[in-house]
């Protein structure tokens, strides 16, 4: 039978370019699907021809402004965290009584069967989910879940998986400190809950997350550290990879370059601020280098405002690529550490060097070594030179090629959207057994 999907979303184009490749599927699969998100995301939603209901009471232009005077403060270090809590409450939390509130509007117009929600969409997750009992399926943009467990270290510190005593017990106390941290978001979630008629979690939203039905990961357990302590709500469906329509020209613009050299890409992903520091670095590290520089600004910034000065014969910049047309001609990438740009880089068997700035991109680096796919290189030493010896030990070293290769094997093998657009269906009440059928608590 066919069904009515409602995907959740905040308009950040790294949330929302999932989501929409799962959306697709979905249709393909004769079902109707519909978007909640800001205006922000209207272009790329209705170009793809799916209804959207912009937010109402959700206010993402004061989601702008918190995520951005976060990012600001920690562009090459971790945020105070007195800020780093104010922020979270700000937009994570006192954001769901108007998530809710939008959601009860669009189904009375629009009935949907099943929620698909941002991670960062608390509404759905703390009380959706029970308050109007709906089934309600997670879709993280990052590379493993963010549920806590004995497999994985705390999250946000690019710290190792604790296989050793020493890492255990660091890792310990740092979930410790963070859940006493954590103490006033979590009354204030259960606040909220009470509102609604619901008992306080008993637990962290990062625990609870994992009592919901279905918690979908556009990785592969080799780059979550193979973790067997989670639920199995818990599926990684591999990438999960959605990009704009090539511009005109843009393998044409690719054809022209230099060929017979390595080719590096450059990139700091849909940043469209902040010092470009990166860039900077490994434009005047690679300057002159036997290899071809292919570095990106972002599509809402303009090299010429940077104040990267003029480029070197062998560096070649543009404001936008496609990633399916650039990344198969190249020998390594140089990434901030997002995890769309490391997935799409090592689908294409390519090999990274990280150089990781702000929330889960810490983390990503950290899967990154653990694989052997990459090296990472701090962001508070990221000089030209240091960005220049990681570059040459990745192409001079066969080993990073060769277990990118290997993982480009198994993301290949994963069933991406398709995959995700089969588990959700499972949730469609006539899927499941009358009694008990949804997962409620």
């Amino acid at each position: 039978m066919s069904g009515r999907f409602l995907f959740t979303c905040w308009p950040f184009m790294g949330h929302l370019l999932p989501q929409l490749s799962i959306a697709a599927a979905l249709r393909e699969r004769g079902h109707e699907v519909a978007f909640h998100t800001g205006e922000g995301a209207r272009a790329h939603v209705e170009a793809e021809g799916f209804p959207l209901f912009a937010f109402d009471g959700v206010d993402d232009a004061r989601a702008y402004a918190d995520i951005r005077l976060l990012e600001d403060s920690m562009r090459q270090g971790r945020p105070p965290a007195r800020l780093l809590l104010r922020t979270f409450r700000s937009w994570l939390v006192e954001t769901i009584p108007a998530q809710v509130s939008d959601l009860r509007g669009i189904r009375r117009a629009w009935p949907a069967d099943v929620l698909v929600a941002d991670l960062a969409m608390w509404g759905p997750s703390v009380v959706s989910w029970e308050a109007d009992r709906i089934p309600v399926a997670l879709s993280t943009i990052f590379m493993g879940p963010l549920i806590p467990g004995r497999d994985a270290p705390p999250w946000g510190m690019g710290l190792a998986p604790p296989r050793t005593r020493r890492a255990r017990a660091l890792g310990g106390a740092i979930e410790r400190a963070t859940r006493v941290s954590g103490i006033p978001l979590r009354r204030r979630v259960d606040a909220i809950r009470a509102t609604y008629g619901l008992p306080p979690m008993g637990c962290t939203v990062n625990e609870h997350t994992g009592r919901l039905p279905l918690y979908l990961v556009p990785s592969v357990a080799e780059l979550d550290y193979d973790r067997t302590d989670l639920p199995a709500s818990v599926r990684y469906v591999g990438p999960c990879l959605w990009h704009p329509p090539d511009r005109p020209g843009t393998g044409a613009w690719l054809d022209g370059l230099p060929a017979g050299r390595p080719w590096v890409h450059v990139t700091e992903g849909t940043l469209s601020y902040g010092d470009p520091f990166v860039l900077r670095a490994a434009l005047q590290g690679l300057a002159g280098r036997p290899l071809e520089v292919i570095a990106t600004t972002g599509p809402q910034r303009d090299a010429r405002d940077l104040g990267l000065g003029p480029p070197a014969p062998n560096v070649h910049m543009t404001d936008w690529l496609s990633h399916g047309e650039l990344l198969p001609r190249c020998d390594a990438v140089v990434t901030t550490g997002g995890a769309g740009t490391i997935v799409a880089a090592l689908r294409a068997g390519v090999p990274l060097v990280v150089v990781p700035t702000t929330w889960d991109k810490p983390d990503n680096a950290r899967r990154v070594v653990e694989a052997g796919v990459g090296v990472r290189v701090a962001a508070r030493r990221c000089t030209p030179e240091r960005l220049r010896a990681a570059v040459e030990r990745v192409l001079d070293d066969p080993s990073y090629r060769a277990a990118a290769q290997r993982v480009a094997a198994r993301l290949a093998e994963a069933r991406g959207p398709a995959g995700a657009a089969e588990l959700l269906e499972a949730l469609l009440p006539a899927q499941v057994p009358a009694e008990g059928g949804v997962r409620w608590p």
